[in-house]
């Protein structure tokens, strides 16, 4: 099923359509620079991936979903930054870590120690220039829960959450060159998520085949792959977004049909001319009832909530009478108290005289 439905997919989501669509960005974005005044330093842009999911995932993801694509968004003098763990039991330390980033060749520009983060980075401010100096966060897989806490919001903001890497295999020059090289996949609480795809800088070609490639890596990684998927639409930053797949809603209420209730029609349509004619001296008519309406159920646990709320009516009642009949015992054994106190008065004035 899953199978069909992707060749599906794959013929109605044609690389024509992905190349209007990337077309279309572009003469926007060429008719925005022209009225907008020219900048002193050129900012490369980003195209965006907005997916629309069809129901909300079980669980949300700190860590994002690695999405390949053919063609980096990441340029290769780019600062990357990196959070190891200190502490007594890891067995990494900060010399040792330097050592091997320079011996392979691996492309990162500053590392930095669980420790020092906790203590130089409290500052809101220490925080919001760390994510604006690099581009991508990488940290060991092993302190990835206490960063959040440790980073604040503006990574989160940003999109600018460390990668985890795991500092006990030797391939740290793989792991890394693999991350800088794919789509991150946020999977929040929500059924929108927001993936950047390609930068405006390629060709038009590499940014088809980056666009073509994260839709169909998205899909396959998405729970329930794509039977779960609603649509796809690509976007630049201040940009409409332009449809790219879509798919048919789920018809799931069961309309009766004309032959089924075909009796029944004629009497309705008898009863609407009687209430018409009721009300034709009134400002507003009834509107005719429809043939393929969707009839009101009763279902089994309303009646059942009915038989309960009789219930406990009938309890209620009970206790009130029963402490109807109590007060009035009681109220009858003081009275005879009293009567039988006062006939011992009685005989001691008598005996008395």
């Amino acid at each position: 099923m899953a199978k069909n439905m992707g060749v599906a997919v794959a013929a109605a989501l044609s690389e024509l359509n992905v190349e209007k669509a990337v077309n279309a960005l572009l003469k926007w974005r060429d008719s925005q620079s022209q009225a907008q005044k020219p900048q002193l330093l050129e900012q490369d842009e980003f195209l965006y991936l907005i997916v629309s999911l069809k129901k909300i995932p079980q669980k949300a993801r700190v860590n994002p979903i690695k999405v390949p694509l053919p063609h980096p968004i990441i340029d290769d003098p780019a600062e990357l930054c990196l959070f190891i763990d200190d502490r007594s039991k890891s067995g990494i330390t900060k010399d040792a870590a330097s050592k091997k980033i320079k011996s392979e060749n691996i492309p990162i520009n500053k590392v930095i120690k669980l420790s020092k983060l906790k203590t130089d980075y409290k500052p809101f401010e220490a925080k919001r220039k760390l994510c604006d100096s690099y581009d991508m966060f990488f940290a060991d897989k092993r302190i990835i829960p206490l960063l959040p806490r440790l980073l604040g919001k503006q990574f989160f903001k940003k999109k600018k959450i460390p990668v985890p890497v795991d500092l006990k295999h030797n391939n740290w020059k793989e792991q890394i060159h693999n991350a800088c090289s794919s789509a991150m996949l946020f999977l929040g609480s929500g059924t929108c998520c927001v993936v950047k795809v390609a930068k405006l800088s390629l060709e038009k070609k590499e940014i088809v085949e980056n666009v073509i490639a994260a839709i169909n890596g998205i899909a396959e990684r998405v729970p329930s792959k794509w039977g779960n998927i609603r649509s796809f639409h690509l976007k630049l930053l201040d940009s409409l977004a332009l449809p790219l797949f879509q798919a048919m809603p789920d018809l799931r209420l069961k309309i009766l049909a004309d032959a089924d209730h075909h009796t029944s029609s004629k009497e309705e349509k008898q009863e609407v001319e009687e209430e018409e004619d009721d009300t034709s001296h009134q400002k507003t008519k009834k509107k005719k009832k429809n043939k393929g309406r969707i009839h009101d159920v009763q279902y089994m646990d309303d009646q059942e909530h009915i038989n309960d709320s009789n219930s406990e009516a009938d309890r209620k009642h009970e206790i009130n009478a029963n402490i109807s009949t109590k007060k009035k015992k009681a109220a009858l054994k003081k009275l005879c108290s009293i009567d039988i106190k006062v006939k011992d008065k009685k005989k001691k004035k008598s005996l008395a005289a």
